[in-house]
């Protein structure tokens, strides 16, 4: 017995692969994720700092070098192809972005930022994928489309209601799911795969609905249950549990890229936005109305609320728009996380990639320019929680959750004040140390006005020595003051009204400093287009939250329903989750995609309804051979012939480990342990960085955006830079060798050893109990006496001093965990 076999094989496979594509990279087929990098991260640049210079319709082409597409940067100019594709070493264009040689350094005026340079070494490294023709053209694809013909495509037409078909087999049927997919399997000849075992049955269901491992007492009832409706009780009693609300909670934070951190250059920590994190658990726990769930996060605090309590959590709901992605240093690169939080908002909700509609109309899908701006001004109305950065630490605008109006409104104004203050102190601390440095007063002149970070004028500071250290006294004993009070109440990282709300101006090839003409604030024109009606105030948040979950919309329950199918079956009825538009993959089963669509808003958007009719399928309780026909027929499994297994993902693995080994922390998480805020000196050379040990579920980990935690990184978290759809999945030798060589790893197993040495006397026992922990099933006669084998050859090698008698044990519990029948689910 080898249980490590697999990981090592495919580590050495992926590790060879690796060694076979170093000599040279051909151009592969880009990917719509490269893509959509590109349109996000380089065309913008490219457009409004190279464009000038190096394009078609520059008025004097400098260097002789074109950036109109790719072939034009492999051709180069004057000093020669601008890229190496794969090399960004070998690179001209990234050594003059880099500004490492004084005679090369562009763009020449304004350097660009360590992230977009990173974005652009990235870009290079894969290949430099690129859409574009060695043509350009400013025609645009959009504004051609006829709205009428774009109505036409699938995802744009009104969700239906398919009739169910009929099905020879009527026998396998257990509902009408079944007979969606049994439908299309007949039509290719094929038949749907055996039923799977009852172990792998409850393994399944346990690890899909609670992230978890089913424990061998449950195990055995389940399997001395056999009433009909045995698996639908475990449904329930999953459901029921709180565990439920973490797994799935953690489904949603991988789409809408939850993070503790900004992301900004410095990545500063935001310590109250746990408070969001467990308002999405306690969701899902609840079973909020999908379309509440979603009005809450994008318009919670407009919402009428049943008490205090109700609206906190509505208002917390909120911290899903404030928890976009903050970029560079300063404030005024805060229409970035505008541009992030669109791009995330029709990502997660609609399945559309609007941030290609940001500098010009959308290439592919039926977006304008026009309706991106549409939705931006709704959002440059609002006012976001401002968590600090490098040149400005000090955090405002934190909704207060205080039951007292008056208060509430009142610590808003002490935040508002303490940044006027912090800038006033600090002028007034350079002053003073300049007269102390000349002795003198030295302004002839009265000084410039001065202006704080929301252009509110700071008065000219006094002009004599005695003023300045009076004033400078005043200001820092009143910030103290209000720096001390700002943190003793609870606040939430959220959104609230703009003072004043408007419509935005088009962005000139998404330019910024290039306004163009203002867009009414509104909608998708191929949706509707409606804007919003004269009469309205404020932002437009609520009027969004309607529209998005309308009946009428024909996008929001297609896309949830397809996630939901999506993390049951493996992979969705479409293919590419966050892509319903032209560029993205056709549903396999459009009509089953529509019907269980209609389901979900007929049963008043209950997820957990749509957990019971597809679990309590037929389908969802195949096994995961396929028959010998479908192997042939259905290489993909696009039809659901059987189901597909899967490995498990990295919270569910770590979080399995702690329960077996009995060390879980199962009580929630709260705010992490983060330094005060008056402490906080961070900087984008000496960024923020945590690591809190925790044995609670995986879910509570702290996340940060520029350094990943280590354990998820190395076994395929989620990115929280971006919104993740589906995990990517890898074998490497990293992972393996984290198995039998952290510490993590190594003080769980020793955990495990000592629990079942304590509980089980008799080691065939003992060996039997740890197979059905961490296997699910009880060790078979073979595997006992391996076992022993393995731990008598490991005892008498072991050092007399490591001669513990639970070390050998150990080590075996560790060779366990590695093994794909424990990492695998069938």
């Amino acid at each position: 017995m080898n249980p490590l076999r697999f990981l090592a094989l495919a580590a050495g496979l992926s590790l060879a692969a690796g060694l076979s594509l170093a000599g040279g990279l051909a151009r592969a087929a880009e990917t719509p994720e490269q893509l959509e990098f590109f349109e996000k991260k380089i065309r913008p640049v490219l457009a409004e700092h190279c464009a000038k210079c190096h394009s078609a319709t520059s008025e004097k082409l400098k260097g002789g070098l074109l950036l109109d597409s790719r072939n034009d940067i492999l051709k180069g100019g004057e000093s020669g192809p601008a890229a190496v594709a794969g090399d960004p070493e070998k690179s001209l264009l990234i050594g003059a972005i880099r500004y490492t040689d004084e005679d090369l350094q562009m763009p020449p005026k304004h350097r660009l930022t360590a992230e977009q340079v990173r974005d652009f070494e990235e870009w290079v490294r894969t290949g430099l994928p690129d859409p574009r023709t060695a043509k350009p053209t400013d025609k645009s694809t959009a504004g051609a489309l006829n709205m009428d013909e774009a109505r036409k495509f699938w995802s744009f037409q009104p969700v239906s209601n398919p009739p169910v078909p009929a099905v020879k087999d009527t026998a396998w049927a257990r509902g009408d799911i079944d007979r969606f997919l049994l439908a299309k399997l007949e039509e290719r000849g094929l038949a749907p795969a055996a039923d799977a075992d009852r172990r792998g049955l409850l393994r399944r269901a346990t690890y899909d609905l609670t992230g978890m491992p089913p424990t061998p007492e449950e195990m055995r009832a389940f399997l001395a249950d056999n009433s009909a409706d045995a698996f639908a009780k475990v449904v329930e009693r999953l459901l029921a549990s709180p565990r439920y609300g973490e797994q799935w909670g953690r489904h949603w934070l991988d789409v809408v890229r939850y993070a503790d951190t900004t992301g900004c250059n410095s990545d500063f920590p935001v310590p109250s936005a746990y408070r969001y994190r467990n308002y999405v658990i306690d969701s899902f726990n609840a079973d909020k109305p999908y379309n509440q769930f979603l009005r809450e996060q994008i318009a919670g605090d407009l919402l009428p609320s049943a008490g205090d309590e109700d609206r906190f959590q509505k208002i917390i709901a909120t911290g899903y728009l404030a928890t976009a992605r903050r970029f560079a240093s300063g404030p005024g690169d805060f229409h970035l996380t505008l541009e992030d939080l669109i791009d995330n908002l029709g990502k997660t909700v609609m399945g559309l990639s609007l941030a290609c509609a940001r500098c010009h109309d959308h290439k592919f899908d039926p977006v304008s320019a026009r309706d991106y701006y549409a939705l931006y001004g709704i959002f440059e109305s609002t006012r976001f929680a401002f968590p600090g950065v490098e040149s400005n630490k000090r955090t405002k605008d934190f909704t207060p959750l205080l039951s007292d109006p008056a208060e509430a409104k009142k610590r808003l104004a002490e935040g508002r004040e303490l940044t006027e203050l912090e800038a006033r102190v600090k002028k007034l601390n350079d002053e003073k140390k300049s007269l102390e440095r000349t002795g003198k007063l030295g302004a002839a002149k009265p000084l410039p006005s001065l202006h704080a970070e929301d252009n509110v004028p700071v008065e000219n500071p006094p002009r004599t020595a005695k003023d300045v250290q009076s004033e400078f006294d005043a200001a820092a004993a009143k910030e103290k003051e209000l720096a001390q009070s700002a943190d003793v109440y609870p606040k939430a990282y959220a959104v609230m009204e703009n003072d004043r709300s408007g419509n935005a101006k088009l962005h000139k090839k998404g330019d910024v400093g290039s306004p163009g003409d203002e867009v009414p604030r509104g909608f998708l024109t191929v949706l509707g287009g409606q804007t919003l009606p004269p009469e309205a105030h404020g932002s437009g948040r609520r009027e969004l939250a309607d529209w998005l979950t309308d009946r009428a919309n024909p996008l929001t329950a297609r896309v949830m329903v397809n996630r939901i199918w999506q993390y049951h079956f493996g992979r969705g009825l479409v293919r590419t989750p966050n892509d319903f538009g032209v560029r993205g993959e056709r549903p396999t089963h459009p009509e089953l995609l529509d019907w269980l669509a209609q389901r979900l808003v007929e049963s008043g958007w209950s997820v957990k309804a749509m957990h019971r009719a597809l679990m309590l399928s037929r389908a969802y309780q195949m096994a995961s051979d396929a028959t010998p026909a479908s192997a042939e027929k259905d290489v993909n499994n696009d039809l659901f012939s059987h189901f597909n297994r899967r490995r498990l993902r990295a919270e569910e693995l770590r979080d399995s480990i702690l329960t077996i080994a009995g060390t879980l922390d199962p009580s929630p998480g709260a705010q992490h342990p983060f330094a005060r805020e008056s402490e906080w000196t961070y900087t984008q050379h000496v960024q923020f960085f945590g690591d809190f040990p925790t044995n609670k579920r995986s879910v509570y980990l702290m996340q940060q955006r520029i350094r990943k935690q280590a354990f998820l990184a190395t076994f395929d978290g989620a990115d929280t830079n971006a919104t993740t759809a589906v995990r990517p999945v890898s074998n490497t030798p990293l992972q393996a060798l984290w198995m039998m060589n952290a510490q993590f790893a190594h003080e769980q197993a020793a955990a495990l050893a000592e629990r079942v040495t304590r509980d089980f006397p008799d080691e065939t026992a003992r060996l039997s109990q740890i197979s059905e922990l961490i296997l699910g099933r009880p060790a078979e006669p073979l595997e006992i006496s391996t076992a022993r084998e393995y731990l008598a050859q490991l005892q008498s090698a072991l050092p007399a001093a490591n001669r513990h008698p639970q070390a050998a044990l150990a080590s075996y519990c560790r060779v366990l965990l590695g093994a794909n029948e424990f990492v695998f689910l069938e």
